[in-house]
């Protein structure tokens, strides 16, 4: 089997974390020899990786600092791996693993993006400059592979979509019971629970979300709105409550370790991102049986279908937000359950991590065959 090495910018509990995550569970399983390297210090799963025999490296950098010393601590890892495949995820360890190519051999190196915009025109420059460095671009959502062929990122023969992957047993019939989310946030059994999970920052444009949220208070006022996540966004947000008067309609949960059990309990998932990739949580809330209103960016709409598990509203448009989200709280509750069940069962069948874990492996073994021939 191959050997892999994975090289990320940080390793933290975000989406693409998450995915390595699923993906170096999947390829153990299957007696790939595997190592991970973080651009700096890494503070995930790193219980679970040792546990799973997965050897875990740090360039020790400091974020938002360029180092090229990082250049030479790569090379010495690959050097002490021998890796068969350097697999780099993000847009920094992508191109750090293109430009430590220059010093070391990689009988093959697979860089992954994560999203449909990462960073603006130098970063696109400079990707388009170092493909020749990579055998293989991917990326999670066909809307991005699309964008990345139309701006030149890379050549059409050498990028492909891989989608994001999701153990869809872990959400299935969840189901808590005794409501003790709700007891815990002093929600009643008869008011309608929005949920949105993700970082406070400026991409998830919150300020749309709630504004949008004042808007459907008007016509459903029995409504709670929970954001689950940290970021620098917060004070100006929990403002925003105050100035629209919706701060006891909308709860600021901070870090959860427990979105699944958020999600088991709330009526409908919802998300105003300005841009996305393909967001692990909204394959995540649909595998929870969640009906969607969600803005049409990025691989959105792979994963929302208009009228069958949800409703896309345009981005940076809090109006058209709202009008969504009421007519999906329009639905009678068997409505609700139809269009979380269509979900549940659209993402089994295309996301489940089983059937991303063949592609990877279909997209790894034969290359490193054709490369040892």
């Amino acid at each position: 089997m191959p050997r892999v090495l994975f090289l990320i910018t940080s390793f933290d509990y975000a989406g693409a974390e998450s995915q390595i995550m699923h993906l170096c569970r999947g390829l153990r399983s299957r007696n790939y020899e595997l190592a991970l390297v973080s651009m700096i210090q890494p503070v995930a799963y790193l219980d679970e990786l040792k546990e799973l025999g997965v050897e875990v490296y740090s360039l020790d950098m400091s974020k938002g600092i360029p180092d090229p010393r990082a250049i030479a601590r790569f090379r010495r890892l690959v050097i002490r791996f021998q890796p068969d495949v350097v697999h780099s995820h993000l847009v920094h360890a992508n191109l750090l693993a293109r430009i430590t190519r220059l010093f070391v051999r990689m009988p093959l190196l697979i860089c992954t993006a994560h999203n449909i915009n990462e960073g603006g025109r130098l970063r696109e420059l400079l990707y388009r400059l170092t493909d020749p460095l990579c055998e293989l671009t991917t990326n999670v959502s066909q809307e991005a592979v699309n964008r990345y062929i139309d701006i030149r990122v890379a050549p059409k023969h050498k990028i492909k979509l891989v989608p994001n992957g999701i153990v869809v047993d872990q959400f299935k019939g969840l189901i808590d019971c005794e409501g003790h989310v709700r007891q815990e946030l002093g929600i009643r059994s008869d008011e309608f629970v929005w949920l949105a999970v993700g970082r406070l920052a400026p991409v998830k444009d919150y300020e749309n979300m709630i504004t949008a949220f004042s808007r459907v208070l008007k016509q459903h006022p029995h409504s709670v709105l929970l954001i689950a996540g940290i970021g620098p966004d917060r004070e100006a947000l929990e403002q925003l409550c105050h100035t629209l008067q919706v701060q006891q309609q909308v709860k600021f949960l901070g870090l959860r370790r427990d979105i699944a059990s958020l999600m088991s309990e709330a009526d409908a998932y919802l998300m105003s991102s300005k841009w996305e990739g393909l967001p692990m949580v909204l394959l995540e809330a649909c595998a929870s049986g969640l009906p969607i209103v969600a803005t049409d960016v990025g691989g959105n709409k792979e994963v929302v279908h208009e009228g069958s598990n949800g409703y896309l509203a345009k981005p940076n448009d809090s109006q058209h937000l709202s009008d969504h989200m009421n007519a999906l709280m329009s639905h009678s509750p068997t409505a609700l359950r139809q269009m979380g069940e269509w979900g549940r069962n659209y993402v089994d069948q295309y996301f489940n991590m089983d059937v991303i874990i063949e592609q990877w492996t279909s997209i790894y073994e034969p290359r490193v065959v054709s490369q040892s021939s």
